[in-house]
């Protein structure tokens, strides 16, 4: 997988808060969306819209102890990543009183929260600032607001558009006037918006930029939504790499009080700029392939401009831009390389290099066309993250681990460092208590509870695992599968330099398939040679309707070659495939391990089943949902639904929608999940009585969209099987890249919690159905928990029961002899999207919908 990929996989870089120059008014032959009016440039230095009337009113029932109040105009549409305007639990009867679990062993844990330990008792006062000419730096358009500080007061807090102030000013309007250092008069309206009890939830946002007015007097740096300290960099100079250490912080109303959930951050910087990467390339590659290669390694990179410590997307080149072509600031013409010198200071050298394009997510002001996208240029924009020959260097990897990968113990020692710091400084002191904010100066100390172990089903058989490994892959050798299609008719393809590997493979097979059940007659063997386009042509000779396998030993992980084989096998000529790369079957001590993997592999994708755990509920469908956003076909998104189609959770129904951006991805899925409901009819002779959806896959801010809108998608599919039909519904949004870490300590030191611990108080959020499970183990490093928020449930499980099941889940994912992160159909579904994703990029044969062809 390229880097790029990984990129994509991973989604849009976080924070990218643009303050670049737009090109929607560039003079020559500009390739962006129609001219943007006034002041409309891109980011956060834009110009907002005028404040007026509230625009959604909402009355927010705000739980324990939250006041009613009402949240309006927030100077402008922001973002709001913490989804703190959801409440999904008072509609659930069942935990309405109580969400908290009982079953499991008592563990005492330390999360990686700060309790606020007081706070302000006054009314804050909420300003809309507006700028005219509008002024994209938020540094001077700062500067230029505390020229009147007699006017503000020393308490204040101002982040470029919203000012909040402690006491009210004079009138409701107030119109000063400031000066910037070249003379140019700048004419500052302040508009009073709201007054905000200190409970309110716009108190909470404030307190969170309060608090990055602390991190950045402790000389932080803020790229993207976390700060680093660039004062103590650990450089990695034989790979040009640099490593910022840095902090996530986020303050919000958790079961019990007000905390600050802190974790350690790290943001990998390469020493090379674009420009040098683009020279490199141009040496190497001459000028006819140079725009083709150029486009393919950047497209897709995320890139940091140091001037403003901002992280963009590379979307575009454009090719016939260079730094003198021209934009509209204002009411002038600037060109690119006039701007970054009076905006920053900064020389541009090379005056004929092309620039890249960022296009901006932000909306412009209500009413006014979006804002064009963002020009940078190469010269000033540092690559970071690595290159896939960077990820495969085993050497950079390890050094790197060495700095990013923290165990429990280091990462303890590096927060309550980071809390030390800020009650040391005179400065942040000085700041918290002109707002009346203190913080607790230890992690919190919460209670969770462990689970027990699962028994494991396998064919006649059951055994225990050992709980602290969460694997199972030594005690399932030599067992029976529960079942698997015996092997008859199928295909092993490789090139005549890696036939040792094949046959190796082959006679290993062989040897292992018996005992796990798994009856396997030899296959046809077929030489190709070594180029994409000889493969291609040897598959679509070979293949047949009635080849139930396909196996190609592939030379290396040419990312082309892979493609085309699946392309071909899931699309055009339906056929479960197992790729392996030669390199894998190198090492002999290794192949007997290898081989098993790969027979199971391919047990799955004719259908087989391998083990199971006990589940008790009766006619349940158990649904995982994610998505893929496949930059590289239009920006087109995929959406995968996978579903469980029998009592074990053996079998599952696969569906893949491909859609275009802006597309809810509910739309396509809706007629997935009647499709996956006729399935299981045609399996069991009956319809799920209760169905469980675990959601994946939603970003920071999308709860509503989840909650208003595919819910009643999900609702809208089940009764398209006939109107009395009203099985109980469980939806439960799950997600991975979170903040919270938890620790146990086991003698002087500080571990893993092991896995099966769940956490369900102190640190959940009071007005969602919410808990967190540590289900998998790892080696090194510290293990992330997943967060489980039941955003609908009509099914009336107990929290115990819900959290058991979710557990069980994890253990079901073939792939893998051991627990995972995520219930298995949310990995299954995520698999399903990424090769859609990254090699297919269209629908897969509707024949493969009751295979895990993907695995």
């Amino acid at each position: 997988m390229t880097g790029r990929a990984r990129a994509r996989s991973r989604g849009r870089a976080r924070g990218q808060d643009t303050a670049a120059p737009g090109a929607s008014q560039a003079h020559e032959a500009a390739p962006a969306p129609p001219p943007s009016g006034e002041g409309e440039l891109v980011g956060r230095g834009r110009q907002k819209g005028a404040p007026g009337a509230i625009a959604r009113e909402a009355v927010l029932q705000i739980s324990t102890g939250f006041q009613q109040v009402k949240l309006g105009e927030r100077g402008g549409r922001r973002r709001d990543f913490h989804d703190t305007g959801v409440y999904t639990r008072q509609a659930m009867e069942h935990v309405k009183e109580s969400k908290t679990g009982t079953s499991g062993a008592a563990i005492r844990l330390t999360a990686n929260f700060f309790r606020i330990l007081s706070r302000p008792q006054w009314v804050l006062y909420q300003y809309h600032v507006d700028f005219k000419p509008p002024m994209e730096s938020r540094r001077l358009r700062s500067a230029l607001l505390f020229q009147h500080a007699e006017i503000l007061g020393s308490a204040r807090s101002f982040d470029g558009a919203l000012l909040f102030l402690p006491h009210r000013l004079h009138s409701k309007e107030t119109v000063l006037y400031s000066e910037t250092r070249n003379g140019e008069k700048v004419l500052i309206t302040i508009t009073l918006t709201n007054e905000l009890p200190p409970t309110s939830p716009v108190c909470i946002q404030f307190y969170n930029l309060i608090f990055r007015r602390i991190l950045r007097i402790l000389n932080m740096q803020q790229i993207g939504r976390n700060y680093y300290n660039p004062s103590e960099p650990h450089e990695i100079r034989q790979h040009r790499l640099t490593v910022w250490p840095g902090y996530s912080t986020t303050i919000l109303h958790y079961e019990s009080s007000i905390m600050m959930c802190t974790d350690v951050s790290h943001k990998v910087l390469r020493s090379e700029t674009v420009l040098d990467l683009m020279i490199n390339l141009r040496q190497h590659c001459g000028r006819e392939r140079y725009t083709e290669i150029c486009a393919k390694e950047l497209i897709g990179q995320i890139i940091l401009t140091k001037y403003n410590n901002k992280t963009y997307r590379v979307d575009d080149i454009a090719w016939d831009h260079t730094p003198s072509n021209t934009f509209t600031r204002g009411d002038t013409e600037i060109s690119f390389k006039n701007y970054y010198k009076n905006q920053y200071g900064l020389d541009i050298t090379d005056g004929n290099q092309v620039l890249l394009v960022s296009h901006v997510k932000r909306m412009g002001p209500a009413g006014a066309p979006p804002p064009g996208p963002a020009m940078l240029v190469p010269e000033l924009c540092y690559l970071t993250g690595l290159t896939d020959k960077m990820r495969n260097d085993f050497t950079i990897m390890k050094e790197l681990s060495t700095h990013t990968r923290l165990n429990p113990d280091q990462r303890e020692k590096q927060l309550h460092r980071f809390i030390t710091n800020i009650h040391k400084n005179a400065d942040a002191q000085a700041e918290l208590s002109k707002w009346g904010l203190s913080f607790d100066n230890k992690l919190l100390n919460l209670t969770g509870r462990v689970l027990g172990g699962e028994r494991i089903f396998q064919g006649s058989r059951s055994y225990d695992y050992n709980p602290q490994s969460a694997d199972w892959s030594r005690e399932m050798r030599g067992i029976p599968v529960i079942g698997s299609p015996p092997l008859e008719n199928w295909l092993l393809f490789h090139s005549r330099r890696n036939s040792n590997e094949a046959h190796s493979l082959l006679q290993t097979l062989h040897k292992v398939s018996g005992p796990i059940g798994i009856h396997m007659q030899r296959p046809a063997i077929i030489l190709f040679e070594d180029h994409q386009l000889a493969l291609l042509k040897a598959l679509q000779h070979n293949v047949g309707p009635q080849t139930q396998m396909v196996v190609v030993v592939l030379p290396n992980s040419n990312k082309d070659k892979y493609d085309s084989i699946k392309k071909y096998l899931c699309v055009d000529c339906p056929t479960p495939s197992q790729c392996v790369v030669a390199r894998t079957l190198s090492r002999p001590q290794a192949l007997m391990t290898v081989a098993t993997k790969i027979a199971l592999q391919m047990a799955c994708k004719m259908g087989g089943e391998l083990w199971s755990v006990e589940i008790p509920l009766k006619q349940l469908m158990i649904v995982g949902i994610d998505c893929y956003h496949d930059t590289s076909a239009g920006k087109r998104s995929i959406g995968a639904l996978v579903a469980s189609l029998n009592p074990t959770m053996s079998r599952w129904y696969s569906k893949c929608v491909l859609q275009h951006r802006g597309q809810e991805i509910m739309d396509g899925l809706k007629m997935a999940l009647t499709g996956a409901l006729k399935d299981y009819l045609k399996f069991n002779n009956c319809l799920p009585s209760r169905i469980i959806v675990y959601r994946d896959g939603v970003g920071d801010g999308q709860l509503q969209s989840i909650v208003n809108y595919e819910v009643a998608q999900m609702m809208d599919s089940i009764k398209s099987m006939g109107q009395d039909y009203e099985p109980k519904l469980s939806v439960v949004v799950v997600k991975k890249r979170i903040s919270s870490r938890f620790f146990t300590m086991i003698g002087d030191k500080f571990t893993n919690p092991p896995p099966g611990t769940v956490i369900d108080t102190e640190v959940t959020r009071p007005e969602w159905y919410d808990f967190y499970i540590v289900s998998q183990s790892v080696r090194s490093g510290s293990v992330s928990p997943t967060h489980y928020n039941v955003v609908y449930d009509t099914s009336g499980l107990k929290p115990d029961h819900m959290q058991r099941l979710t557990y069980k889940l994890c253990h079901m994912y073939y792939n893998w002899q051991g627990i995972i992160r995520v219930p298995a159909p949310c990995q299954y579904g995520h698999k399903l999207a990424f090769l859609v994703g990254q090699s297919i990029h269209k629908q897969p044969n509707v024949k493969l919908d009751d295979y895990l062809f993907y695995l």
